[in-house]
């Protein structure tokens, strides 16, 4: 995190993980204070992302880190997140203040990765982030992408058991 006036931080983004023929691009928002502590996405022990992919992919949290970012690229998946920075103190999506948001360069990634065909948002924050910040659709090489809102797998959405959520992902993920 950088310091910006006085005491509210910048919180800075990971780069993508990403393999040599990505199908799909999964984005989050922004990661949270113990992804960033941890320089790891989906790092906070209650966030069911990993526990879901260990259950779909085997990149479970029995795994290191990098097992799992080299598994989840091999399965032909890209992970990033709709924002490259932003003021968001705590790890709350709710937080993040969207006028020091500043979006990845989400159309660039795609034009060096024209195998995409489906980008899924995990959870609604990462959808309405990316329709606010693209207004314009954005295309690869190939044309129209494929859009799915995934169930937040963050702690904070609690409402949805796990069982549930890996039912919805397992859906997406599995065309």
């Amino acid at each position: 995190m950088k310091p910006l006036m006085g005491k509210k931080e910048i919180t800075e983004g990971f780069p993508p993980i990403v393999g040599s023929n990505p199908k799909l691009l999964i984005l989050g928002s922004l990661p949270s204070v113990q992804s960033v502590g941890k320089r790891q996405y989906y790092a906070h022990s209650r966030n069911s992302f990993w526990p879901i992919m260990g259950e779909l992919f085997g990149a479970g949290i029995d795994k290191s880190y990098e097992e799992r970012q080299t598994i989840i690229a091999d399965a032909g998946i890209a992970i990033w997140d709709v924002l490259a920075s932003s003021v968001r103190p705590g790890s709350m999506d709710v937080d993040i203040d969207q006028n020091t948001a500043k979006p990845n360069d989400i159309n660039a990634f795609l034009q060096q990765h024209p195998s995409i065909k489906l980008i899924c948002f995990n959870g609604n924050t990462a959808a309405t982030l990316y329709r606010r910040l693209f207004t314009q659709p954005i295309k690869n090489n190939l044309g129209n992408l494929e859009y799915v809102l995934l169930p937040s797998t963050s702690p904070a959405f609690a409402s949805m058991r796990f069982s549930e959520k890996l039912r919805h992902w397992a859906t997406a993920l599995d065309a």
